[in-house]
């Protein structure tokens, strides 16, 4: 294992910002997803469906991935989503075997409204998120 520098005291400061940062952000998003009726995971889940790349429709198995949820996590989520009226399950046109997610209507209101909260709040705390990352990234090993 190859051994690396130790960390100075204004490094630990840098992390230690850059954390709590990220956990701003991760905080206004959990809130804003509350207002929106729904729960931070569905908002992550709706999020990876119409971001999925190449298309907007997900498998079980990729959703599963992208939240980083064990399979049947997933099929759980699915379901209240489907209850809720955000996704409905597609047969794969491709593979009768696979069932792919998709966003309704009401999904697709909800998700746009919430990016552009999301967006907003980018714009606005990007800046420093940027400057504490590339301070990490040219500092130390």
């Amino acid at each position: 294992m190859a051994k690396h520098k130790p960390l100075v005291k204004s490094e630990y400061e840098t992390l230690a910002a850059f954390r709590y940062a990220l956990r701003q952000f991760m905080r206004f998003s959990e809130a804003a997803a509350r207002e929106a009726g729904i729960t931070a995971q569905q908002h992550q889940a709706l999020l990876a469906v119409k971001g999925f790349p190449g298309r907007d429709r997900a498998t079980v198995g990729q959703l599963a991935e992208r939240l980083q949820l064990r399979h049947h996590s997933a099929v759980g989520l699915v379901d209240r989503l489907v209850a809720e009226k955000l996704v409905i399950r597609v047969p794969s046109a491709e593979d009768r075997r696979q069932v792919l997610i998709q966003l309704t209507r009401r999904g697709e209101t909800i998700l746009e409204k919430l990016a552009c909260l999301h967006r907003q709040q980018l714009k606005q705390i990007g800046p420093e998120i940027c400057q504490l990352l590339e301070r990490l990234c040219c500092t130390g090993e």
